[in-house]
């Protein structure tokens, strides 16, 4: 598989693409600049940007917080920041709404529309289906093989659903029947 023109995990892309796990994936003992100046200083990347980089996801007024005394959906936001570090042309976002309540998941999105609206490409893994109606591109899988590549609006209409999830099961159910 190839990721910006190079071999997956090819050491010249470490500064490129930005991962954020599926639980916060930062250091709940420190405040978010320190989380945000420490990874300044892996990524070689300017540390007079963590102002811009929290404002960036809604966090500028928290730069002294200790993310343990954050939200979860703050403390989710603050490791969107800390994948923004050096600002990567790819951010890779694993499941970042996975048990979060409906304001927080809002708000993440929020963030990542914003991101994709400036410029960022974002390739979000999801099981919330009505997730996928917030992206403008899906890569819908199943055991690890795709089973299609398309838009929102040509999900639904290719299926003949108007929900995502029954749209989803649509597909899965022809693979299905497609392997028999």
């Amino acid at each position: 598989m190839h990721v910006l023109g190079h071999v997956a995990g090819d050491a010249r892309l470490r500064g490129r693409v930005g991962y954020v796990t599926q639980q916060p994936s930062v250091y709940v003992d420190l405040s978010l600049r320190a989380n945000l100046e420490y990874y300044c200083r892996l990524m070689r990347a300017d540390p007079r940007s963590v102002g811009e980089i929290a404002e960036r996801v809604g966090l500028g007024d928290l730069l002294e917080r200790r993310v343990s005394a954050m939200s979860g959906g703050q403390a989710g936001r603050a490791s969107l920041a800390c994948a923004l570090v050096g600002d990567p042309e790819l951010l890779v976002l694993d499941e970042p709404t996975v048990g979060l309540d409906p304001l927080t998941r809002e708000q993440l999105w929020s963030a990542f529309r914003r991101l994709a609206d400036s410029g960022s490409t974002l390739m979000v893994s999801s099981h919330v289906m009505d997730e996928a109606l917030r992206c403008d591109r899906l890569v819908l899988m199943r055991q690890g093989r795709i089973l299609m590549v398309t838009t929102p609006e040509d999900l639904l209409a290719n299926t003949g659903e108007h929900n995502p999830d029954r749209a989803h099961l649509t597909l899965v159910r022809a693979d299905e029947e497609a392997s028999r």
